[in-house]
Order: C-alpha cells, then sequence, then structure tokens
C-alpha cells in the first residue's frame, strides 16, 4: 500500500544503525541508507517528533542452527553511527533480541508519548526491521517503512521482506514521501 497518511504523533524508530552492524556487508549501500535515515531524524527532531534510536546488544537465548554471531564485540560494537547525532530528546533502546519491543520499555515509552504511528528504518531489513514492524502491527500502531532507508545481508531476504511482509503491515514508500508527508502535515 502506497504512503497516504502519517498520524499527528507518529514516531520514528532506527532499527540497529550502530558501528559493528553498519560494518557488516549489506545489499544496498550502508552510506546511503544511513544518509536517508539521518535526513528523517533531521525532519522529526524539527518538528518535535518522538525519535527513538536502537541498538543490538547480543541475541536472545536458544539454538539455533545458524550462529547467531554472539561473542566478543569490538568496543565500539553498540556505538550508534555519528550521522544519527543522538539528542537527549531521543529515545535509546538497547535490545538482545531481533525485535525492539521484546523486553524493553518501548511499547510503554511509545504509549506514554501518545504515539500512534511509526515509520520504521535500518539494519537488517528481514530481521531487525521486521521483526519489529510486525509486534507494532500486532500492538495496534499504524506502521510505516521507508523501504529506501533499509537493508540487509541477504538480496531474498530484503526483498521478501519489502515485497511479501510488509504490505501487509503497513504503508511502504520512500524517504522522500515519508518528508512530503511530514511537511504536509506539519506545515
Amino acid at each position: 500500500m502506497a504512503l497516504t497518511t502519517l498520524d499527528p504523533n507518529t514516531a520514528l524508530v532506527v532499527i540497529d544503525l550502530q558501528q559493528g552492524i553498519v560494518a557488516l556487508p549489506t545489499v544496498h549501500p550502508v552510506r546511503e541508507i544511513v544518509a536517508r535515515s539521518a535526513m528523517l531524524v533531521n525532519a522529526f527532531r524539527q518538528r518535535s517528533l518522538p525519535v527513538v534510536l536502537v541498538n543490538v546488544a547480543g541475541g536472545a537465548p536458544g539454538r539455533a542452527e545458524q550462529s547467531r554471531g554472539t561473542g566478543d564485540y569490538p568496543a565500539d560494537f553498540m556505538q550508534l553511527v555519528p550521522e544519527l547525532r543522538p539528542q537527549p530528546t531521543d529515545h535509546l533502546v538497547t535490545k538482545r533480541t531481533w525485535g525492539a519491543f521484546t523486553h524493553t520499555d518501548l511499547e510503554a515509552w511509545l504509549r506514554k508519548q501518545g504515539v500512534t504511528q511509526i515509520v520504521l528504518v535500518g539494519v537488517a531489513t528481514s530481521i531487525g526491521v521486521e521483526s519489529t514492524a510486525r509486534y507494532a502491527h500486532e500492538l495496534g500502531l499504524n506502521v510505516t517503512l521507508a523501504v529506501d532507508a533499509m537493508t540487509d545481508m541477504n538480496p531474498e531476504a530484503h526483498t521478501n521482506s519489502v515485497t511479501r511482509i510488509f504490505p501487509r503491515l503497513g504503508e511502504t514508500g520512500t524517504t522522500q514521501e515519508v518528508l512530503d508527508l511530514l511537511t504536509r502535515a506539519h506545515a
């Protein structure tokens, strides 16, 4: 579904744009993903709309056939990319599972802010972004996905999320379309 509107109190949720994740090989150039995400961060801040910056610090317990890459991380692994320029008004969430809601205060914080919609961006499309979008949808939040401000390590997984999963969870569009809706809604 194409982008139609943004609720008056929409939050931007940026998934895992941190040093250790952006260093991984991705389908799309990560610099472009970071740049588009930073444009949205700045636009939301300029309009005094909530910004949530999420990083990951490990993995959920339990066996899996594929390695989760847990172990000793470099010292700067969790550090957010400097282009996001974290501000005191931002809400920081450190997750230990794929999605940003599980075992964090994100749901309670969004409810306290009166948020009814989230715009999602980040890495990885099929993991952190999709898991967060699914949970947000289950909570009854309106979900918007800026698909040109996200990427994955696997091209098939990225395409599956963008073309098959995301249209069932919310509205998909570009960074520019989100910026245009922000301009119209907060002119």
